[in-house]
């Protein structure tokens, strides 16, 4: 299927745009099932593998005002909730991704300065490149996900981040 090898093999940013403009918007009450598996698109990008690497594991949706954007999995396997705010993303695209291999084996130690028990954002039906569909709000951060449905376990998203030159595209599943 054309789709799944867009997902799967990668990209252009014009085809990802193109995909994402295609696909129905999918609403916030439909994607509220709790945790999702992240996985990256990729298109190039310059953040390419750094949240893969840095140890990503997707998000959770728990209702529309109780959301964790970043949830990242421990070396033990343990998949807790990180603050937003604790993580440098200015640092992404500017070091090699080789070097976040020794803070993903380093998520254990870490895990009590990165951890919050507070949701960081809210989920949203918010208008986009003509369409209203689910999007994750981040409380702290000029960041907003919005989502369209590929099918009724597969999320595209595409960050929508203030300064960001580039789309960064994304798939959640459940």
């Amino acid at each position: 299927m054309r789709l799944r090898a867009l997902l799967a093999d990668g990209c252009t940013p014009q085809q990802a745009w193109e995909l994402f403009d295609s696909l129905p918007a999918v609403r916030v009450e439909e994607i509220i099932t709790g945790r999702w598996r992240g996985a990256e698109v990729d298109t190039g990008h310059p953040w390419k593998g750094v949240l893969v690497e840095s140890g990503w594991y997707g998000k959770q949706f728990d209702d529309a005002d109780s959301v964790q954007p970043l949830l990242f999995s421990g070396p033990d396997g343990d998949i807790f909730p990180v603050d937003p705010r604790r993580v440098p993303l200015f640092l992404a695209g500017k070091v090699p991704v080789s070097t976040l291999r020794p803070v993903r084996r380093s998520l254990g130690v870490l895990r009590p300065l990165l951890r919050t028990r507070t949701p960081r954002a809210r989920l949203r039906n918010l208008e986009f490149r003509g369409k209203s569909s689910a999007a994750m709000i981040y409380d702290d951060l000029p960041i907003i996900d919005v989502f369209r449905r590929v099918d009724a376990d597969t999320l595209l998203g595409v960050m929508d981040k203030r300064g960001l030159a580039e789309p960064y595209f994304f798939t959640l599943f459940r």
